[in-house]
């Protein structure tokens, strides 16, 4: 690989052999498939009213309103909690068993709904549950990505639809009331997607992510996609991604861009609404985590052991922190301190200023962070490998509180009216040993905990 920087854009290479595959499984109607960027259908409207960031602070997801709620809290992907209250000591209300698998990405996050009245939780095994947020269960459904390893993606829900992609390639709109289908994707609507990790991102009626694609004789790569949130048709595609990737898109109002990574190292910026490609930038290793955006700046963790700070407008590098390990959790950013805070398989979260990357502090969590890092008034909210939930102080990364589980801890844990959710993995023997079978010693868990 290229020493790591800015990219105007990907080689084309064998990319040809995709791009078909594509133009004759995708929708119909493709037009304007030259290079790698098409309008599949003329719903996508590419001057429709981008965002106004002088209603939409920081502390406040995007859109403002009771009817969506999405992973990170918001298409800035901040993991910002401005209004959650974090106790002193917590304990366990109740769990739930639902991971079983030993694919080793991040699982599900659990997703409360608008309304708060009902938590998403999908899991590896391809079953989507909903739970009361006492514990109830309301109904669970078994989807056609059973089939495969199952969710690893978070719900985003609008309007009592909850959005999530399975690792089946297909995209599911779900009622959150019943469960039931309101539409899936087909995997030839997408072009032959054999697995879909990346939670979407929603504005005006659009869904955003990214999906991953192997075929005999190509290379492992991915396609960005725009769907219709209301029927699922798809409306624009952009095919330059390499390396199968699965993180989530972030959009920013103020720059008014998109950007995903993913896993052949590689940043990929769009303009935004119009989907424009703006810039790539290539690190030294797969990009694994969703891309947080804050004041202009786009946080990029790398398997290359660094994490760095990006400009959003033209992809120049900003400033880079050495971590000496993969780099792959989702980092939380707190805009009113200018502080992100990120985890690593160095076993530490490090709390970083977010203009110069100075580091503020670290703490060791006896365990490799690959999940997401969420950061509330008073507190970081952060799982380990270590099967703990670790609840720091914010200013100096002492340990406030741990909750010890049964798997590696590796959701995103979401504090809500008053409660904080988390799911982890299964534990599991045999996973790592080449010539021993697998074993589900005990499914992982959904957790809600209360103060103690």
């Amino acid at each position: 690989m290229s020493p790591p920087g800015r990219r105007e854009d990907r080689p084309a290479g064998p990319r040809f052999g995709r791009r078909r595959l594509l133009s004759s499984l995708g929708a119909a109607g493709l037009v304007g498939l030259a290079g790698c960027t098409s309008l599949v259908d003329d719903g996508y409207d590419r001057n429709q009213a981008a965002f106004d960031p002088e209603i939409r602070p920081y502390d406040e997801t995007y859109p403002v309103g009771d009817e969506l709620t999405m992973f990170r809290r918001g298409t800035r992907r901040l993991g910002y909690f401005p209004e959650a209250s974090v106790p002193d000591a917590v304990e366990v209300e109740w769990s739930a068993p639902i991971n079983e698998l030993g694919h080793t990405a991040a699982k599900s996050s659990p997703r409360p709904t608008p309304d708060g009245e009902t938590l998403i939780v999908p899991d590896d095994t391809g079953r989507v549950h909903a739970f009361a947020p006492d514990g109830e269960n309301r109904w669970t459904v078994r989807t056609g990505a059973g089939d495969s390893l199952g969710f690893h993606g978070t719900p985003t829900v609008v309007d009592g639809t909850a959005y999530v992609g399975g690792y089946d390639g297909a995209m599911y709109a779900l009622d959150v009331e019943t469960g039931e289908y309101v539409w899936k994707t087909t995997r030839w609507q997408l072009g032959g997607a054999i697995a879909i990790g990346s939670s979407p991102a929603y504005w005006d009626g659009v869904l955003y992510f990214v999906a991953e694609y192997n075929y005999p004789g190509m290379d492992p790569s991915g396609t960005m996609w725009a769907l219709d949130a209301g029927t699922g048709r798809p409306l624009w595609y952009d095919d330059r991604p390499w390396g199968m990737p699965h993180p989530s898109p972030a959009i920013d109002p103020a720059t008014e861009r998109m950007i995903i990574g993913s896993n052949d190292g590689v940043c990929y910026c769009w303009e935004f609404p119009s989907l424009e490609f703006a810039w790539s930038f290539e690190t030294g290793a797969e990009i694994k985590g969703t891309i947080p955006t804050y004041e202009g700046g786009a946080f990029v963790g790398s398997w290359d052991g660094h994490f760095r700070r990006l400009d959003l407008e033209d992809g120049s590098l900003e400033w880079s922190f050495e971590t000496g390990a993969i780099t792959m959790s989702n980092p939380g950013i707190d805009p009113d301190a200018g502080v992100v805070y990120v985890g690593s398989d160095d076993r530490n979260v490090h709390a970083l200023d977010a203009d110069s990357g100075e580091r503020l502090w670290s703490r060791n969590v006896h365990g490799h962070v690959i999940g997401s890092l969420n950061v509330t008034p008073e507190c970081v909210l952060v799982g380990s490998y270590d099967a703990r939930l670790y609840c720091l102080e914010k200013d100096t990364g002492a340990v406030r509180w741990t909750v010890e589980g049964i798997g590696h801890a590796t959701s995103e844990a979401v504090p809500h009216d008053g409660r904080i959710f988390y799911a982890e993995r299964a534990d599991l023997s045999g996973y790592w040993a080449d010539d021993e079978e697998t074993v589900v010693e005990e499914p992982g868990r959904v957790y809600g905990l209360r103060p103690a």
